[in-house]
């Protein structure tokens, strides 16, 4: 059997996992007897999109993104619509897209999926034409984005410290959203579109979202107070974020938003700039991708049930405070 040949494209900058052992994993972790591998290391933002439409043009098998959310973006939108499949070594600061895959972030783990080589056609998203493949959004995440990217320092602590620090200074804006045939006029908190479940980090904006029906989950999030911070965070934790009376939640495969002035988007987790008119649409298994087999068939771990379980007891425990006060 002819060996298939896979280029793993490093980012040696993304999230905080250090990367100078990681060619040592994958020569001794992958299969040699499938796959015929090269490693590349990015030496500028966008480079990894130019070795990827490269290595797309020479016909490789699979191309893998050895970083975040954001190498996963500029790797990915260089092999939509084309035989090459996108892997996944996820080391970023959030690995939203790794995470909803349930591809393990255990390196030597998540190069066992892919010597598995299971290959899915997958949704992925456009926002005025910038593919994204995990999440994009406007309002206070894009702000937070902004704000993250501004600030060098990465990592899950000094996300938090942001979102913390700034959650509650947020005072949201007004959007004109149409969705279909239904406008909606709403000043909202933000305004997310989710292909994947989650942020990163199982920070679950869009608990039911699927990469593989077609559907953006639209998520349009209330102003909040102090009051109900610490559940709307219990909620995002827990998978409940969409039963929340803060959020209204559409499934849709376009959504068009107006908002009054110019200001911050990110998609994948990256801020940019855009205009008032903000366009966002889904296209239909469009991308390749390396999945794990078994997603369905995993487990949330012993901490991950505690947490849950917590997060329920908390539920319950304000619900009786409320109706008591009633």
């Amino acid at each position: 059997m002819e060996k298939k040949r896979i280029l793993f494209i490093l980012n040696p900058i993304s999230g905080t996992v250090k990367k100078a052992g990681i060619p040592g994993k994958i020569d001794k972790y992958l299969n040699h007897g499938l796959f015929d591998h090269t490693i590349r290391y990015t030496e500028y933002a966008g480079h990894a999109t130019v070795i990827a439409q490269e290595a797309c043009e020479e016909g490789m098998d699979i191309v893998v993104a050895v970083g975040g959310d954001g190498t996963i973006n500029e790797v990915g939108k260089a092999l939509v619509h084309s035989s090459t499949a996108m892997g996944i070594l996820p080391c970023g600061s959030g690995n939203g897209l790794a995470r909803h895959l349930m591809i393990p972030i255990n390196i030597k783990k998540a190069i066992e999926i892919i010597n598995q080589c299971d290959i899915r056609e997958l949704d992925y998203g456009m926002i005025n034409d910038n593919p994204f493949f995990c999440t994009c959004g406007m309002g206070f995440d894009a702000f937070i984005s902004q704000k993250f990217a501004e600030g060098g320092k990465r990592g899950k602590l000094k996300y938090m410290q942001l979102v913390l620090s700034q959650g509650l200074r947020y005072k949201g804006e007004p959007y004109d959203i149409t969705i279909g045939n239904e406008e909606l006029h709403h000043f909202a908190y933000l305004v997310s579109c989710a292909n994947a479940s989650q942020y990163g980090n199982n920070a679950y904006i869009a608990p039911q979202a699927s990469m593989s029906d077609g559907l953006l989950d639209v998520i349009v999030m209330d102003p909040f107070g102090f009051l109900d911070a610490p559940e709307m965070g219990f909620d995002m934790m827990n998978k409940t974020l969409d039963r929340s009376s803060k959020v209204q939640t559409f499934r849709t495969d376009h959504i068009h938003v107006h908002r009054q002035e110019d200001g911050p988007v990110h998609y994948d987790g990256d801020p940019v700039m855009m205009g008032k008119d903000i366009d966002v649409k889904i296209v239909k298994r469009g991308i390749r991708i390396v999945v794990n087999p078994d997603a369905k068939l995993l487990k949330p771990n012993k901490l991950q049930n505690a947490i849950t379980n917590l997060f329920n007891d908390i539920s319950d425990f304000r619900a009786s405070i409320k109706k008591g006060v009633k």
